[in-house]
């Protein structure tokens, strides 16, 4: 289950055996500096319920752009399966630092959905 404390949270599913897509790997990076380049803050691992529980620390989230990297074609390929998405990005701005953001994933070799989630 996520951290209750963590600002961003991810929960990743796999559509294609509907179960949560477990040891996927991804990153969590803020556009930052007057040069607009991605620093990266964590990088981690799905587990096995396909979340990532503490991406941030409590306090860690200020207002700017973030970017969630998943490395599906990693995922996919301890699958033996072939994938048209190498990598997801999605890319989300935060406003309002004292709110939470969760970023569903529905994942297919073929295609992906994301959200705002609650």
């Amino acid at each position: 289950m996520d951290t209750p404390s963590s600002p961003v949270t991810t929960h990743v599913l796999d559509t294609t055996s509907g179960k949560p897509a477990q040891g996927l790997s991804l990153r969590l990076s803020r556009l930052e500096g007057s040069g607009q380049q991605w620093a990266e803050l964590r990088q981690s691992y799905t587990n096995a319920d396909g979340r990532c529980p503490g991406l941030l620390e409590p306090g860690q989230m200020k207002g700017g752009t973030y970017k969630l990297s998943f490395n599906t074609e990693g995922y996919w390929k301890k699958r033996g399966q072939e994938t048209f998405y190498p990598y997801v990005e999605v890319v989300f701005t935060v406003t309002n630092d004292t709110q939470k953001f969760h970023v569903p994933l529905l994942l297919s070799p073929w295609s992906y959905t994301t959200y705002r989630g609650s």
